[in-house]
């Protein structure tokens, strides 16, 4: 059996995670990488979305995190992140919300000034939280 890897998510408020698992998979800005023990050292900035893991029983662990840097080394993954949430952390409903204010402001985006690339990113938060708790689905 491979050997773990130990996962420190952190944001600037508190440690959200600190633990072994088998394989860590997080939203680069390059696209989704996965790293297992051994792997080579390498940095990468991250993407809102979700970071998934497979704890030391084999169960599958998801947080949302809100951008941020990895970094990958052969025993450790380190993720300084904005903000990040365990899925039993998030609030469904709150999220719900963001993603309807998100949208309102999207549909009035020629009738006001709106700040299009913050509520495209509002809404992107919004809809990663509801698809780590299940409550959508994004395609």
């Amino acid at each position: 059996m491979a050997e773990n890897i130990l996962l420190e998510v952190v944001t600037p408020e508190k440690v959200v995670v600190s633990e072994k698992a088998q394989i860590v998979m997080a939203p680069g800005n390059l696209g989704e990488f996965g790293v297992l023990s051994g792997h080579t050292p390498f940095l990468s900035t991250l993407n809102i979305g979700r970071l998934h893991y497979k704890d030391e029983s084999g169960n599958e662990q998801s947080i949302f995190i809100s951008g941020g840097f990895a970094e990958a080394l052969p025993d450790k993954v380190t993720v300084l992140a904005e903000s990040a949430e365990r899925e039993r952390e998030i609030d469904v409903e709150r999220a719900k919300e963001a993603m309807e204010r998100a949208r309102k402001r999207l549909a009035e985006k020629g009738k006001q000034d709106i700040d299009v690339f913050r509520a495209e990113i509002a809404l992107k938060r919004a809809l990663y939280r509801l698809y780590i708790t299940e409550a959508v689905a994004i395609k």
